[in-house]
């Protein structure tokens, strides 16, 4: 983070699908250092829980893929 005067992270969607698997989109934006311009990332996690903590994460750049991953996996692990 340290090449951008201004960084931003936000959570935009956030879905507890049941059976420990949870669905969020996420945006990063920043400004590079000596820019005027910003850049953003927006992409979507598949998060699997397990004791309390994480035992897997997946990042999509593809939306829709991540969410059909995400509702998949949930129902696998019912």
């Amino acid at each position: 983070m340290g090449s951008y005067e201004e960084y931003e992270f936000e959570a935009e969607d956030t879905l507890d699908l049941g059976n420990r698997v949870g669905f969020r989109v996420l945006i990063q934006k920043g400004r590079p250092v000596g820019t005027s311009g910003e850049v953003e990332l927006r992409y979507a996690s598949v998060t699997v829980w397990e004791d309390g903590k994480i035992a897997r994460n997946t990042n999509y750049g593809d939306i829709d893929e991540a969410r059909a991953a995400a509702e998949r996996l949930a129902e696998e692990r019912g």
